[in-house]
């Protein structure tokens, strides 16, 4: 299992390459209430590892697009409360003390140093880890490469870009049978009908 925590951050998600300095743990949606709490999509396995932290990056930057919070543009805030709802937490972070100022953070992501992520146990990986690799079917048929993770409802969806174009692959356990970090290895037994139409 990945942990959804552990999003990466810029040009450092790749695995064959260095491990990020940051994690992404979450992205603020919208104000929660008039008192400038925010109500924050949860980016980890681990909801309540929210209830531990004490102050996070916040910025509009995407992962993407950088390698870690950018001194300029981001705001190191202290986590002054935190509540667990539908999936969502609610924060309460140092000086934003309004719904203007909730407002203004909406689509921020908070991230945090990788020192503070949640070790892993043993066959789970971080998600940046699985950028990069090659993906394969049992019949050796090459894909191409895992260059995206896609967020939705149910599971995480891999984007794999080969020479045929792009293919989405479903997070599934009857779909992805085995990862080989060390190998940069992916194998996968593709749900029929997935590339028809």
């Amino acid at each position: 299992m990945a942990d959804r925590s552990a999003r990466p951050s810029g040009s450092e998600r790749h695995s064959l390459r260095s491990d990020p300095r940051f994690l992404v743990v979450g992205r603020i949606t919208r104000p929660h209430g008039v008192g400038g709490q925010v109500r924050v999509k949860i980016h980890s396995d681990w909801p309540d590892r929210f209830y531990h932290l004490e102050q996070v990056f916040v910025g509009l930057g995407t992962p993407s697009e950088r390698s870690a919070p950018d001194e300029e543009q981001d705001q190191l805030m202290r986590v002054e409360r935190v509540r667990l709802n539908q999936g969502f937490a609610i924060l309460k972070l140092g000086g934003c003390d309004s719904r203007d100022q909730a407002e203004a953070l909406r689509g921020h992501y908070l991230q945090i140093p990788i020192e503070e992520a949640i070790p892993l146990a043993d066959g789970e990986f971080f998600l940046y880890q699985l950028i990069g690799l090659r993906v394969v079917t049992h019949e050796g048929e090459k894909l191409g490469e895992l260059t995206e993770i896609l967020e939705t409802g149910a599971n995480d969806v891999f984007v794999i870009r080969g020479t045929e174009g792009e293919l989405l692959i479903p997070d599934l356990p009857e779909v992805i049978r085995e990862i080989d970090l060390e190998s940069g290895l992916m194998l996968v037994q593709l749900p029929a009908g997935l590339r028809d139409g």
